[in-house]
């Protein structure tokens, strides 16, 4: 009887996992397809969101960056480290080398639609396997989280 209870179970599961093929066309996210206006329907070099440029002056901003540095201890620290080791996410050694301010804040103050989107969050994603959850910053976090990792990459 047992056996009966666990072949059904294993069969309704697999039944309403659904199992048929993803529509590709379907897919609004599909980084490869462009828009009526021939241009790519998502610009990886933006981001998704709201910051379409974020001023940076070539000096550290201490007091932000000592607030990020709080953030970082509150929100991050637990998974990132600040080399490049990867934790449970990416280390954030040379971060802000490797992506603009811009996509650095609208990915977190906006992580589930980079998620979506984003075929460079999309790699990574593959890499660490874990989602990186939503922190909900306020834009003051978000910019002296940019400003530490900034002061963590060398600016002075």
């Amino acid at each position: 009887m047992k056996k009966l209870v666990l072949i059904l179970t294993a069969a309704m599961l697999f039944a309403a996992c659904g199992g048929g093929k993803k529509d590709a066309a379907a897919d609004p996210y599909d980084a490869s397809k462009k828009a009526e206006s021939g241009a790519p329907s998502y610009d990886p070099k933006r981001g998704e969101g709201k910051f379409t440029k974020v001023e940076l002056s070539p000096n550290l901003d201490a007091a932000m960056a000592a607030n990020g540095e709080k953030t970082f201890g509150v929100k991050c620290g637990s998974c990132h480290k600040l080399t490049d080791e990867k934790l449970v996410g990416p280390g954030w050694k040379g971060v802000t080398t490797r992506n603009t301010p811009e996509w650095i804040m609208n990915f977190i103050t906006n992580t589930d639609e980079m998620i979506s989107k984003d075929p460079k969050v999309q790699a990574q994603l593959e890499i660490c396997l874990v989602r990186m959850p939503n922190q909900n910053l306020a834009d003051e976090e978000a910019r002296g989280l940019l400003e530490f990792m900034r002061k963590n990459d060398g600016v002075k």
